[in-house]
């Protein structure tokens, strides 16, 4: 009798764990439901968050973080000034941001890497070593305006697409518009990339798959690093520096443009800014809350890099025929091609851009028969 009720015990005790266990499972995720649903006030999102991560919390809060950003400028850039909005916007949320400025990509990549940063805002092709997905934004050729990129972020903030944003240790927390990055030559005659052979192009130092594809253009690659890529054009160390518009004034490449230079006149990318965060600082339901925000300041963010990028005298436009166009177009797919096959760029990426190209474009080639 009394090994029956014993037993009889040890069922009851474990069934009522096991409800119990099942209770705090589903509350739990109803929290993360609730975290994540955006047609929620950010306040209810916020408070589920805190239930969510109650036993992290100092005095009720989420405990300070540390963010650094990256700008050729250090703390009297403009994209420092726009951080400090951010910092703003995510105090609204609850969470105190400590900024720190880096004139250095590569030393704030480290640190981030590091643990010294919870958090680092800088260029998506440097993002890429963290998300291969959200790193492939700024693939070139893949999104041909800002109607395109505006689509794509749109998507990309949807919370299905959360799991995408994280990999390994690292969250992606943001995205935002860059504007187009353009050739810069100081010599008109280099109008199309056949006509850089032999030239001297800028490229990326920590990147060498970028100085692969130049060379196979027969050009000349000579590294450099974002801060020295505006001297090294101005100096004429290069003859031509891929580079987003915003910089012919702030980099000064009207010195390095001169009397014979000038801009090709089609973008051969579209640029970001990426925040990307550690994901034990910085959980899943707060990164998409960021990631959205980010979004919610798209047209806002666009109107700054316009007033940032000022005048740029229409004599400097080289204007390439429809012919260069299209030659400029298959070059730029068949690089995506081969840099998706190499694993440098994420094939689903691709994939998406084209279809959102598809959108603008259906009868273009690519839609009919699609390789990406």
């Amino acid at each position: 009798m009394i090994r029956s009720l014993l037993f009889s015990l040890i069922v009851f005790t474990a069934g009522a764990q096991a409800a119990q266990a099942a209770q705090a499972t589903a509350t739990t995720e109803a929290w993360r439901a609730k975290a994540m649903n955006p047609a929620l006030s950010e306040h209810e999102r916020i408070g589920a968050i805190k239930k969510l991560y109650s036993d992290t919390l100092v005095d009720g809060n989420i405990p300070p973080r540390t963010v650094c950003v990256w700008d050729i400028l250090g703390r009297s850039g403009p994209i420092y000034a726009a951080a400090v909005d951010q910092q703003a916007r995510m105090l609204d949320m609850g969470v105190t941001i400590n900024m720190e400025a880096y004139t250095n990509e590569g030393v704030l990549a480290d640190d981030l890497k590091a643990g010294q940063c919870d958090a680092a805002l800088f260029t998506g092709i440097r993002a890429r070593l963290f998300n291969k997905f959200t790193g492939t934004i700024d693939a070139i050729g893949a999104i041909p305006s800002s109607k395109h990129m505006n689509i794509l972020m749109k998507v990309l903030v949807n919370p299905k697409n959360a799991p995408r944003m994280e990999e390994g240790q690292f969250v992606v927390m943001g995205f935002a518009p860059m504007g187009a990055a353009y050739i810069f030559v100081n010599d008109k005659q280099i109008s199309t990339l056949a006509k850089a052979a032999g030239k001297r192009v800028a490229v990326m130092d920590y990147d060498l798959v970028q100085a692969e594809m130049i060379l196979q253009l027969g050009a000349n690659p000579v590294p450099t690093s974002v801060v020295s890529a505006g001297s090294k054009f101005n100096n004429h160390a290069v003859d031509v520096l891929p580079a987003p518009l915003v910089a012919y004034n702030i980099m000064e490449l009207y010195r390095g443009i001169g009397d014979k230079g000038g801009i090709v006149n089609y973008p051969f990318s579209q640029l970001t800014l990426q925040l990307i965060g550690r994901k034990d600082k910085f959980p899943t339901e707060i990164a998409q809350l960021v990631r959205e925000n980010f979004y919610s300041r798209f047209a806002a963010i666009e109107k700054e890099v316009e007033r940032q990028t000022g005048d740029v005298p229409e004599n400097l436009w080289i204007h390439i025929s429809a012919e260069d166009k299209a030659e400029y177009q298959l070059m730029m797919q068949q690089a995506r091609i081969a840099l998706r096959d190499r694993d440098y760029y994420d094939g689903d990426m691709l994939t998406l851009q084209r279809k959102i190209r598809c959108k603008f474009e259906p009868s273009h080639s690519e839609c009919a028969q699609p390789v990406e």
